[in-house]
This record gives C-alpha cells, sequence and structure tokens, in this order.
C-alpha cells in the first residue's frame, strides 16, 4: 500500500489520504514523499502505520544515527533545523484550531540535538541466539521488545552505566524475565544514580541526585520528577523570570519546586503539588526559604489565585481542571505564565481564560528528534 505524505501532524506522524478517503497517520514519513507503508493499527475511519519503503525521498531527509529511532526518536530522519520550524508549525496549528491565529516565535533550542536526556528507562530482552540478556525498547506501537546495541538520544554515561549492569546481569546467569525495566539517571557532572526493577517487587530506593538550575541547587529522586533537558529548562527558566511582575506567586503543580523556586524565591511564593514524593522533595529544596509548601491537587486550593498574584502553570498532558479554569476566569490574576508538555490542551485551556491577550507563544524543544514540544505561554491581564 503507498500514500502521499502530506504534512506531520502534532502527533509526530506524516498523514497521508488514501484512495478511499480515509486518512493514514505514518511513522518514517515526511511531507512530499510517497511511500509504501505497512498497517499497525486499523481504524473505522484513519489508520496508523510505519512506513517500509521511501519511493521519492524528501531532501530534508538525513541519515539515522541509531537503528532503534522510531522507539526512542522517530524524528531522526529529518534535518535539524526543519525539525525546530516544524515544531513552531504544529503550535500554531494546536493554537489555529482553538481559533487562536497568533505569530508562534522560531522554536529555542541549545542546539545539542543528540546526548542530551539525563534520564532513560530500558527493557530487558532474553536472546535463544546467544543466551545473553540485552538491552531492549518496545516496538513503536507494539508490546514487542528489540534488543539494542546503541542509543544516541541519552547522555554516554547512562548508556555506559546500563550496558555494565547487563554485562553484570550475564556474568552471573540472570534472567531477562527476572526485571521489569532498567532505570539510568544522571545529573550534569555525570554522575549516575541506577536500579533494577524486578517483577513484582516493590521500587528499590535510588541514590538522590544533585544539580544546579539558575544558580540554585535542587535534590530529587532518579526515578521521581524531573526535567530531563536541564540546559534548555535553563533557558525557559531565564524567558520565565522577565514575566514574574509581581510580589506574590503561585506555582502550581510545582513538582519538586524547580519552576518556582528558580524564579521567584525571594517573593511571597506558594508552591502546590499532589504527588507525595515530589512534595517532600519540594519541602527538602525549599528549606531556608519563606516559600509556602502545599501538599494539594492545584484545584484544589484556588483560593491562593488572587488578582495581584503571577500565577505559573505547568500541568501534566492533560491540561489545567476545569475547576482551576473557572477560578482564573473569575479572579483574574495579573498574569498568567502557562508551560506545557501537550500545546494540544494548552491551546484548549487558553481558549476557555477570558479577559487575557497572548503576549507571547514560545516552543523550546526539550526532546529534540522526537515530535514533542515544550511551549510557554505568557498571557496578561486586559
Amino acid at each position: 500500500m503507498s500514500a502521499k505524505i502530506e504534512r506531520l501532524v502534532p502527533g509526530g506522524q506524516g498523514i497521508a489520504t488514501l484512495e478511499n478517503g480515509k486518512k493514514a497517520f505514518l511513522w518514517n514519513a515526511l511531507p512530499g514523499e510517497e511511500v509504501e507503508f505497512e498497517i499497525t493499527r486499523q481504524k473505522r475511519n484513519f489508520c496508523e502505520g510505519i512506513a517500509t519503503k521511501i519511493i521519492g525521498a524528501s531532501p530534508l531527509r538525513i541519515e539515522l544515527k541509531d537503528t532503534c529511532y522510531l522507539a526512542t526518536s522517530p524524528w531522526q530522519i529529518i534535518n535539524y533545523a526543519e525539525e525546530l520550524r516544524q515544531k513552531q508549525l504544529i503550535v500554531k496549528e494546536c493554537y489555529r484550531q482553538q481559533h487562536i491565529n497568533i505569530e508562534v516565535l522560531p522554536t529555542i533550542t541549545d542546539y545539542k540535538d543528540f546526548y542530551y536526556r539525563n534520564k532513560m528507562e530500558y527493557s530487558l530482552y532474553w536472546s535463544n541466539d546467544d543466551n545473553q540478556i540485552h538491552l531492549a525498547f518496545h516496538t513503536r506501537g507494539t508490546h514487542r521488545k528489540a534488543p539494542i546495541q546503541q542509543s544516541s538520544i541519552e547522555r554516554l554515561e547512562i548508556f555506559t552505566e546500563a550496558t555494565k549492569i547487563v554485562a553484570d546481569l550475564n556474568a552471573r546467569h540472570a534472567e531477562a524475565r527476572t526485571y521489569q525495566s532498567l532505570l539510568v539517571r544522571c545529573d550534569q557532572q555525570g554522575k549516575v544514580s541506577s536500579a533494577l526493577f524486578e517483577n513484582h517487587q516493590p521500587h528499590p530506593i535510588m541514590n538522590l541526585l544533585e544539580d544546579s538550575i539558575c544558580g540554585y541547587k535542587y535534590s530529587y529522586s532518579p526515578n521521581g520528577f524531573f526535567q530531563i533537558n536541564l540546559p534548555v529548562y535553563e533557558l525557559v527558566l531565564e524567558e520565565i523570570s522577565k514575566h514574574i511582575t509581581t510580589n506574590k506567586v503561585l506555582d502550581l503543580y510545582a513538582g519538586v519546586g524547580s519552576i518556582g523556586l528558580s524564579v521567584a524565591r525571594d517573593k511571597d511564593l506558594t508552591l502546590v503539588e499532589i504527588n507525595g514524593a515530589a512534595f517532600a522533595e519540594m519541602r527538602a529544596n525549599a528549606k531556608g526559604t519563606n516559600a509556602n509548601c502545599i501538599l494539594a491537587k492545584s484545584e484544589d486550593v484556588i483560593e491562593y489565585i488572587t488578582p495581584d498574584c503571577t500565577t505559573i502553570l505547568d500541568p501534566p498532558r492533560a491540561g489545567c481542571d476545569q475547576k482551576l479554569i473557572d477560578k482564573l476566569n473569575e479572579t483574574q490574576p495579573e498574569t498568567i505564565i502557562y508551560l506545557s508538555c501537550n500545546p494540544i490542551t494548552q491551546a484548549r485551556d487558553i481558549a476557555l481564560l477570558q479577559n487575557y491577550y497572548i503576549q507571547k507563544i514560545q516552543p523550546y524543544n526539550f526532546f529534540p528528534r522526537t515530535p514533542h514540544i515544550e511551549n510557554l505561554v505568557i498571557l496578561k491581564r486586559t
């Protein structure tokens, strides 16, 4: 089966219209290419698949670095400058679908498009060919594992540590089926913390790591929430700090507190987080400051939203709770700073906010060689 690719969509695939009118969403496909593909998922009005043969390659297509690219970084196929442009276009399209037509600034990057991730979780694969355990990833769209020999999006210290651990398992004649996964994380200095997660066993306690962000030290658990691309994260925080216009600052969905404590620790700062482990780390990171740390759902502490505060939002991919949106509309804080890993739900939420204008929409490339986008929006009360 063949198709002509029209454009890239927010999910990261190329989209094509088949002869029967059905839409096909295809990996390993770029705009303008004619491709042959195999279907991995069939639905009534669309299908998903992977291009298996490129009949007319785009001039934007580049040589792959990893054979496991579809599992880890499916945009390895595209020229990096074009990746940045496509992410800008995708953000613009997300907002256009919400009837918000506005300029989206070019995607910001530190131009380190490989060896940037400070965290990676591997599967383990048993090969009957050599009776050995191998590092593996799940094949995209399936539950099948595929062994790997190289992966180039995580920092070298991580892949080196993972390789050593697998070598030790093989020396001990361990079995892959004993383990759920292998998690490895490192700090900016290259210090590594790792753990094997065994099936049907509690997760082991990992050694804490520590990093400096915007001149402040943060301690965090390797298997907890912490940004995976700290150099680009610092670029976002530098921009956010320019828009803290009030003494009162409310940081919702605060995680370990790295946004609020980096940009507003000298302010009247309130940090809100629902995850108990992240909250404990937040309190440790806030030690020595006057920050008010609250363990709660962000939508359950809306009394802290006031007209004279700057409100920072960094919700999960599902976006903000409607109760929170309603309170923002009712109270109308002076500035809303909305950082999101999902421009689709971010645009939906912002379309619901009343009496605000968008001062800035700025994408950041936290996840090079993948279709994932981190997007910053600055909203000002009219």
